[in-house]
């Protein structure tokens, strides 16, 4: 055992790998002192080594290798080769290969385990379908350097939509683009400057010589340069763009491995989250309003999940002006948490819809707007509430079925709630959206078109949407008030609407001025805070009823 043990002492130093030995007549363990670092274990020598093993390998197959050490000891198995996990110092699983051969004692039986044990689940450290080092290389150099002897710049650069590559040509077409694309990076490359395949069509270019963020701008578009030269000689049989995000070392605090990694992987997909085949330098206050982004999501996630707290129902009321009275309110959403308080919904709305969060939302929305509707028409029979649906909710929810079965469950008349889209949402949608409003139609339920006239207006939609009202946003509103050319074209506007048999509602109407000036069109409904701001029901019924 011992000079085993000085053997594994010797070669440890010279390997990756761990060697083992177990003694298996006195019961002991002995591994290469790495192990200490990577495993759950405090020393690399144990006795009461199924004990052990017990504690250090994962649950789901202690059964696996104490079945296969039974066989070694009393059945005759001479050879030991299994994979399976181990458990890292968090207890989290890491796949192994571990193998052994048995030597035995003079009668035969057996005496020793000697093997080795490779972790199968770890990421290479050279590729050889781009000829590059892995990102393990890339830490390692990284890992040379102070982070105060960092000086230069760090690009990280993405083949856009390379899924289409491998989709359209196959992914040996797709493994000779990943090699000579790292070809076109390599050969604009200074001697010093150092180039690894990370992730997929991902590469990393290190540069820790000091040079500036201007240089790694033309470094970029000598790549690029490259890149087309390359789909020149290839007859444009492909073609495809590369996007890269810059890291200056200069502009980072922390320059661990980990974090230089989030960072670049953040400054990559900002430059192909605004367009593609472009740079993007990493910015702090940007890197920041990002995370922000995410907390505030993971908020949002929260709150779906514990039963929408935090989210609230508002209304607003809409008066018929020609009769003087309320006839409607518009369903408005609210959220606040109390890490945060009260969030815009000009934050929290879009980040639901990126996230489809907007659909479970939508839906509790409608709930909520049909249950004050059913409350409010005991004192007003014919109030009617609006509520306003995401353009994701049409397109990727059942949401027409959700209102009918609302509806029903409230005993209300279709004609209860009026459905709005916004204008700017649905323009470019597609004939799914189309047979959503036919299908409002055919069930008797009214739609509104909000926000008309703020830049996407396509009069023919007037038509083709079965609208019954327009809705015209205050920032055009505004201009109308104070502009005559602008107040004759709302004019016109109104006339237009009346004569196919639509109505008009004016938003945002604060005072009594602004309403006798915009009341010389002939609106049929006026909402804005001259008549109410958005509130809870309570307050609304206590309010307006």
């Amino acid at each position: 055992m011992e000079q085993f043990q000085k053997t594994i002492e010797i070669l440890n130093p010279c390997m990756d790998d761990y060697l083992y030995i177990l003694d298996i007549k006195n019961d002991c363990f002995c591994i290469s002192e790495n192990a200490v670092e990577r495993f759950a274990i405090s020393e690399n020598q144990f006795c009461q080594v199924a004990e052990n093993l017990k504690n250090l390998t994962y649950p789901d197959d202690v059964e696996l290798i104490l079945k296969d050490l039974d066989q070694i000891e009393n059945h005759g198995k001479l050879f030991h080769n299994l994979q399976y996990r181990w458990k890292d110092k968090e207890g989290k699983p890491i796949w192994i290969n571990c193998r052994g051969r048995v030597i035995s004692a003079q009668d035969g039986t057996p005496a020793f385990l000697v093997g080795c044990i490779n972790e199968i689940g770890l990421k290479q450290k050279a590729d050889n379908v781009s000829g590059l080092l892995r990102e393990e290389s890339l830490q390692s150099e990284l890992g040379l350097h102070g982070e105060e002897d960092m000086n230069g710049f760090l690009i990280r650069l993405g083949i856009d939509n390379f899924k289409e590559i491998n989709e359209n040509k196959g992914i040996e077409y797709g493994d000779m683009i990943i090699g000579r694309t790292a070809e076109c990076i390599q050969s604009v490359l200074s001697p010093e400057q150092k180039l690894y395949r990370v992730v997929a069509d991902e590469y990393v270019i290190v540069d820790l010589q000091g040079r500036t963020i201007e240089d790694a701008v033309e470094l970029y578009r000598r790549i690029q340069q490259k890149i087309n030269q390359f789909i020149e000689e290839q007859c444009y049989e492909v073609f495809y763009t590369i996007s890269a995000g810059i890291v200056d070392f200069s502009r980072v605090v922390n320059k661990a491995y980990h974090n230089l990694m989030k960072l670049s992987e953040f400054a990559m997909n900002e430059a192909k989250n605004t367009g593609k085949n472009k740079y993007y330098v990493y910015e702090r206050e940007d890197y920041h309003a990002f995370l922000h982004k995410k907390e505030l999501t993971s908020l949002l996630l929260w709150a779906v999940n514990h039963d929408f707290e935090g989210f609230e129902a508002y209304f607003q009321p809409i008066m018929d002006i020609r009769k003087g009275k309320l006839c409607n309110a518009e369903t408005l959403l609210r959220f606040r948490s109390e890490k945060t308080g009260m969030i815009s919904p000009a934050e929290f709305i879009p980040l639901l819809e990126e996230s489809n969060l907007i659909i479970p939302v939508g839906k509790w929305v409608l709930e909520q707007a049909m249950a004050a509707c059913s409350a409010v028409r005991e004192k007003l029979p014919d109030f009617r509430v609006s509520v306003n649906l995401s353009y994701i909710q049409v397109l990727k929810s059942d949401v027409l079925n959700e209102i009918l079965q609302c509806l029903e469950k409230y005993q209300l008349s279709p004609d209860s709630i009026i459905i709005e889209l916004t204008e700017s949402g649905f323009l470019e949608s597609n004939t799914f959206f189309f047979n959503f409003c036919n299908g409002l139609k055919e069930k008797g339920i009214p739609l509104a078109l909000d926000d008309f006239g703020t830049g996407y207006s396509n009069f023919h939609y007037l038509y083709d949407l079965n609208l019954n009202t327009i809705k015209i946003d205050r920032s055009f509103t505004l201009k109308a008030l104070k502009n005559t050319y602008e107040h004759n074209l709302l004019q016109h506007m109104s006339d237009m609407v009346h004569d196919i048999d639509l109505k008009l509602c004016i938003e945002g109407i604060e005072t009594k001025e602004e309403l006798d000036k915009i009341c010389e069109i002939d609106p049929d409904y006026i909402q804005g805070y001259y008549f109410g701001k958005p509130c809870p029901l309570a307050k609304f019924i206590e309010q307006f009823l």
